[in-house]
């Protein structure tokens, strides 16, 4: 383990000792024989081959030459000392290397370097993430680490898959009833993600409404403690599948108005949902907005009451199962057209 270590430690030293060989050349030349040493041993270790004895001897006699002459009977302890030390430094490297390695997997196959906990990694694509529940033990993080790679590699062939949008039952809103022609889409969002506010205006813009027939899939992120990651997304969620049983285009003019109206005070609705409106607050904004819309008292009443109907939390915790279990979806917005899984914000 010494020799293996000396090259780990040797290679990360690397980039300093370049920088002093120009000032030093014999610095380099040095450092370059000792590198080619540890590699020539880690690479006869690789192949089950016996390390060079004394490239072993050599790094332990550098280490340890000052203690030899002033505390002789400090070598042995000392001597085991380096041997656990170079165990350690190869462990915490081998890990290194292999959480490195489950990150760019991870990152390619789902879109995120951190699979239990997606809003931790940058390096994603912009969604709003569905995170799990952190272990709470080292026994539960060393078997979330495996499951992690379980994950991994069953998403992979989901890379290579051909999506089509009338494969999964949703239940969902129609954006468009007046379009029946044209290929489906369905759309994941949560109400009270900005980024699915953006990718929103961004389809809008692009007339991606107007080319697609799309099943909109309103899906309130819950946080790992059983919340809801935005405090009213449940509310809108519930009002939004039970106007689609009384009257079609209900739903997609209150999300329009969500995603893309401000307030008197210039704040945006999807804001004061997020942050200000209470419970009770939400629904009565919801039913203001309806009774705006053109529906009558009667019906505004009526759609109050579907929205608590028990069925109507099954159809959010059936979406819930489709998202997170069938698609393996990390974050949102996810879209699926053209027999594609895109997640992340649309571009135009």
């Amino acid at each position: 383990m010494v020799c293996i270590a000396a090259f780990i430690i040797l290679a990360v030293m690397g980039v300093f000792v370049a920088a002093v060989s120009i000032f030093k050349p014999k610095v380099g030349k040095s450092y370059l024989k000792m590198l080619k040493k540890a590699w020539g041993c880690l690479w006869k270790k690789v192949r089950l081959q016996k390390c060079e004895t004394n490239f072993k001897s050599d790094v332990k006699n550098t280490l340890l030459a000052r203690v030899i002459v002033k505390h002789p009977k400090w070598v042995k302890p000392l001597s085991v000392i380096i041997e656990i030390v170079s165990v350690v430094i190869v462990v915490v490297a081998v890990w290194a290397i292999l959480t490195a390695i489950k990150s760019l997997l991870a990152l390619w196959a789902l879109g995120t370097c951190n699979v239990t906990k997606p809003a931790a990694c940058t390096m994603g694509a912009e969604v709003c993430a569905i995170d799990e529940s952190e272990p709470t033990n080292p026994l539960e993080a060393t078997g979330r680490w495996f499951t992690e790679w379980c994950e991994i590699f069953e998403a992979i062939p989901e890379k290579f898959k051909s999506y089509q949008a009338e494969d999964y039952d949703f239940n969902y809103i129609v954006a468009n009833p007046d379009v029946s022609d044209k290929p489906i889409a369905v759309d994941i969002f949560d109400p009270g993600c900005l980024v699915c506010a953006n990718s929103y205006k961004n389809q809008k813009q692009a007339g991606f409404f107007e080319n697609y027939v799309v099943r909109l899939v309103p899906f309130a992120i819950k946080t790992p403690e059983g919340n809801y990651k935005f405090k009213n997304s449940g509310v809108v969620a519930r009002y939004m599948l039970a106007v689609e049983q009384v009257e079609s285009g209900m739903a997609m003019r209150l999300l329009d108005k969500i995603f893309t109206t401000k307030n008197a005070d210039g704040i945006s609705y999807q804001d004061r949902f997020n942050e200000d409106y209470s419970e009770a607050q939400a629904a009565a904004k919801l039913e203001q907005w309806l009774l705006e819309f053109g529906l009558d008292q009667g019906r505004v009443d009526l759609v109050r009451e579907i929205s608590q109907y028990p069925e109507i939390a099954t159809k959010m915790e059936e979406n819930a199962e489709l998202v997170t279990n069938k698609l393996k979806v990390k974050g949102i917005p996810t879209v699926i057209y053209d027999g594609k899984k895109h997640t992340g914000l649309y571009n135009l």
